[in-house]
């Protein structure tokens, strides 16, 4: 998505202004943020755009949604333009950071959280109920496996829905059924939790 954002200001002396075009693309998962500065021809001067790159990590720290940081985004400042006296580092930094807020909303930044690779070894007179809580806490049942007599799942479950797992397990299973529990990826959060997030950050 491209973003353009003019942050001018006059209040009685010198007024403050910066001008950026930004330009967001995603990155793959785990590649983190890359700046790229590609302004021709001095529309912006060399020596604001370490603010400009500024300004972009104070709002990925900041988040779009619900405060959360922003990850694995490629940044491309390549176009703007300057005053002569009324430009300045803090103009410049705020024009970008507020203009990738805008352009982060508009491209459709979604939350993730972290999913946790879940490993069951049940005896199989209780799998139906370990797999229905499983399912309960948003768990994907991955495979079903086989050991000593024994049932093994696996599946992957959101970190946020496991919070005392241990002492259901164990109640289900008359504390016959153990598992382990591991982080795997990030994955999306679905709307109606997304949006229940967003409104208890936002108050």
């Amino acid at each position: 998505v491209e973003q353009e954002y003019k942050y001018a200001k006059q209040s009685g002396g010198r007024g403050q202004y910066g001008h950026v075009f930004l330009r967001l693309e995603p990155l793959e998962p785990g590649s983190g943020y890359e700046f790229v500065n590609d302004i021709k021809g001095g529309v912006i001067p060399k020596e604001y755009i370490p603010a400009v790159d500024k300004g972009v990590q104070e709002a990925l720290q900041n988040g779009v949604l619900a405060g959360y940081p922003v990850e694995d985004v490629k940044v491309t400042v390549y176009d703007g333009s300057y005053h002569e006296v009324d430009s300045s580092e803090m103009a410049f930094k705020l024009a970008a950071s507020m203009g990738f807020k805008e352009g982060a909303r508009k491209a459709g930044a979604v939350i993730l959280e972290p999913m946790m690779k879940v490993e069951v070894e049940t005896p199989e007179d209780y799998m139906g109920d370990v797999i229905g809580d499983l399912n309960k806490r948003r768990g994907q049942v991955n495979s079903m496996d086989e050991r000593g007599g024994n049932k093994i799942i696996t599946a992957f479950c959101p970190l946020a829905e496991m919070f005392g797992y241990s002492t259901d397990l164990r109640s289900q299973t008359q504390g016959r059924a153990t598992y382990s529990m591991e982080f795997d990826h990030y994955d999306e959060v679905p709307k109606n939790v997304a949006d229940e997030i967003i409104k208890k950050r936002n108050g």
